[in-house]
């Protein structure tokens, strides 16, 4: 007899991320539940083939506005977008400032110039959601978590 294994699907995995935040997974030895976000997080972590990197942040300039990012949709501020020299365009990404451990996760639209240590620069409203908005570059760290299929652009 062969025994089943569980693979949750990427759909069940995203709304399961979507969840309250209050809901808690049963059972851990030290009597704390760990929060579902964080098991599920560790799953897709654990199933992403590229490490997190240390590295630094930048904001794209506002004269980028409107203009075609390398993946053909054109660069909106106020999406969470980022650029990066090596990471496959449409993966998302979770940028974490270790100062102050705000986060938010982009998706790899844009390539930008390489550099001798890992950079990524993002969009104008992932800037502000790190605390990065108005201090030019910051220290991060960049955990690669999923690679979507971007959608053709319009």
């Amino acid at each position: 007899m062969m025994k089943r294994t569980f693979l949750p699907t990427f759909a069940a995995v995203a709304l399961l991320l979507l969840a309250p935040v209050g809901v808690r997974a049963a059972g851990t030895a030290d009597g704390e539940s760990p929060k579902l976000e964080e098991v599920l997080e560790g799953l897709i972590l654990k199933s992403s083939p590229l490490p997190p990197m240390e590295g630094f942040a930048s904001y794209y300039a506002k004269r980028f506005e409107g203009r075609r990012t390398t993946s053909g949709h054109r660069y909106h501020p106020d999406k969470l977008t980022a650029a990066h020299e090596s990471l496959p365009l449409g993966t998302v990404v979770r940028v974490v400032n270790p100062a102050t451990n705000q986060e938010v996760h982009v998706t790899i639209t844009d390539r930008c110039a390489r550099k001798a240590f890992h950079f990524i620069d993002l969009s104008r409203a992932a800037a502000k959601k790190i605390g990065l908005w108005g201090k030019g570059r910051i220290k991060v760290v960049i955990i690669p978590l999923l690679q979507e299929k971007l959608e053709k652009p319009t």
